[in-house]
C-alpha cells in the first residue's frame, strides 16, 4: 500500500488577502471608475462646447446708407483775430511844418482834418488815387480830377456838368501869379495853348463850375479861395481812417511819416502761408466761426503781398501773407473789441457730383476701391475728398444706390 494514498487528506483552511492587497484592488477599481466618469465627462464637455458654438455665429446686421448726388468742397481752416486790420503808415507830400496832429483812436472821414501843416489842414478825401500834381488849370483831364469831383459832390458841393468819356476838351495852363515871376520859363511859353485831349472813362475834368466849387469849399474850410489844390493838401484813402498810432509831433517836417492809420471797420485779419494764399483770392465768399460758436458769412477782402514773420513764437516759422476778411454784417462783430475766430476758406469744388461716405469705401487687393452695393462689390473711381465725403463713379451706381457702411 502507499503510504501516499492511505494518508488521511488534510484540511487547509483558506487565509483571506491581506488587508493592503485589497486596498489596492479597491483604489484600482476608483481609479479605474473616476476615469471612466472623466472621460465621459470630456465627452460631455466635449459635446458641449460643440454644439454651443453655432449660436455663437449670429447673422452679422449691415448699415447702408443711399449715395447722395450734391456739390463737394474742400475747406481750408486757419486761424484769424478780430481788430481794425492792418496799420499803414501816413506822411505829408508837402514841404511844411507840422503844427498839429490828432490824438490815437481819432476817427477821420472824408473832408476830414488829418493834421495841420503851416498852420493850413490836411484834407482827407476818398478815392484810389493819390493826388500826384496841382489840381490848376481850366480843364484839366485826369482821375484825379474825378476824385475831387467826386468828394465835393458828396460833400454837398454842386459841380456842375462834366463832360463825358469819349467827348473832347482843350486843357487850358494854369494862370500865372506873382509867385511866378521867378520861373526861368518864359511866360509866353507857359500859356501857349495845349492840344485837345480825348475824356476817358474814370476820368474828371476841371471845368469852370467845378473850379467854382472848390473856391467855395476853400472858403468853408478857412484856406485861401484860389480855386487850384496844391500837392500836398488833400490825402486820399479808400474810406475813413482810425488813427491807430501818432508818430510824429508839432514841429516835424511834414514830409515825413507822421501816424499810423487804420479801417474803421473791424474786421478779421489772417496769417497765410504761401501755400495757402495762392489759393485765397479778393472777393472770395467764407464763412468765419465766431467765439460764440455762431458761424456768419463773410468775404475776403483784400490779400496782402509782402511778407510778415509768423507770430507762433517759433523761430525761424514760415513767413506769413496778411489776409483781411469781413464778415457781411459788422455788427455781428462790433461789441468784441478782439478774439481768436476761425476762417473756413472754401478750396477747390466739384459741383453735382455722386458721393457717399469716406467708410464705404472698399479697397481692392488689386489696387483702387470698391463699395459694397446690392449685387456685391462695385469697383469705383474716387474724386475729390471732402468732410467725410468722397466722390465716386462705378457702372451702376446712380443716386439713391444704397451701399454698405460699417455699423
Amino acid at each position: 500500500m502507499d503510504p501516499k494514498q492511505d494518508a488521511p487528506t488534510e484540511f487547509i483552511p483558506r487565509v483571506p488577502d491581506p488587508p493592503v492587497r485589497r486596498r489596492g484592488v479597491r483604489w484600482i477599481a476608483v481609479a479605474l471608475v473616476v476615469a471612466v466618469l472623466t472621460v465621459g465627462t470630456g465627452i460631455v464637455v466635449t459635446r458641449h462646447r460643440a454644439d454651443a458654438q453655432p449660436a455663437s455665429r449670429e447673422t452679422d446686421v449691415v448699415a447702408t446708407t443711399p449715395i447722395a448726388r450734391r456739390d463737394l468742397s474742400t475747406t481750408r481752416t486757419l486761424p484769424g483775430s478780430i481788430g481794425y486790420g492792418p496799420t499803414r503808415p501816413l506822411a505829408g507830400h508837402l514841404t511844411a511844418t507840422v503844427t498839429w496832429l490828432p490824438k490815437a483812436g481819432t476817427t477821420v472821414k472824408r473832408g476830414g482834418q488829418l493834421f495841420r501843416a503851416d498852420d493850413r489842414p490836411v484834407v482827407l478825401f476818398y478815392g484810389s488815387i493819390p493826388m500826384y500834381r496841382d489840381i490848376a488849370g481850366t480843364n484839366l483831364v485826369g482821375r484825379d480830377v474825378r476824385v475831387i469831383a467826386d468828394n465835393l459832390r458828396a460833400l454837398g458841393y454842386p459841380i456842375g456838368w462834366q463832360p463825358s468819356p469819349g467827348e473832347q476838351v482843350t486843357p487850358q495852363p494854369p494862370t500865372r501869379n506873382a509867385a511866378d515871376d521867378d520861373d526861368d520859363e518864359p511866360a509866353a511859353a507857359a500859356e501857349s495853348p495845349a492840344a485837345s485831349q480825348r475824356v476817358r472813362s474814370g476820368e474828371g475834368v476841371l471845368t469852370p463850375a467845378l473850379v467854382a466849387a472848390i473856391k467855395r469849399w476853400q472858403t468853408d474850410l478857412g484856406v485861401p479861395a484860389t480855386g487850384t489844390i496844391p500837392v500836398g493838401h488833400v490825402e486820399v484813402a479808400s474810406g475813413a481812417v482810425r488813427v491807430d498810432s501818432v508818430t510824429a509831433q508839432p514841429g516835424d517836417p511834414a514830409e515825413t511819416p507822421l501816424m499810423s492809420v487804420t479801417s474803421v471797420r473791424k474786421v478779421i485779419t489772417v496769417g497765410a502761408e504761401l501755400t495757402d494764399a495762392a489759393a485765397i483770392k479778393r472777393g472770395d465768399r467764407i464763412r468765419v466761426g465766431l467765439p460764440d460758436d455762431r458761424e456768419v458769412p463773410a468775404r475776403v477782402v483784400s490779400v496782402g503781398r509782402d511778407l510778415v514773420a509768423s507770430d507762433s513764437g517759433i523761430a525761424n516759422g514760415p513767413a506769413l501773407l496778411t489776409v483781411t476778411v469781413a464778415v457781411d454784417k459788422p455788427q455781428t462783430i462790433a461789441d468784441l473789441d478782439s478774439g481768436e475766430v476761425q476762417v473756413h476758406f472754401t478750396g477747390r469744388t466739384a459741383v453735382d457730383v455722386l458721393v457717399a461716405p469716406v467708410e464705404a469705401l472698399v479697397a481692392l487687393r488689386e489696387g483702387g476701391y470698391a463699395v459694397q452695393g446690392p449685387g456685391g462689390l462695385v469697383a469705383v473711381s474716387t474724386g475729390m475728398f471732402a468732410d467725410g465725403w468722397v466722390e465716386i463713379t462705378g457702372d451702376g451706381l446712380t443716386e439713391g444706390t444704397e451701399v454698405v457702411v460699417p455699423s
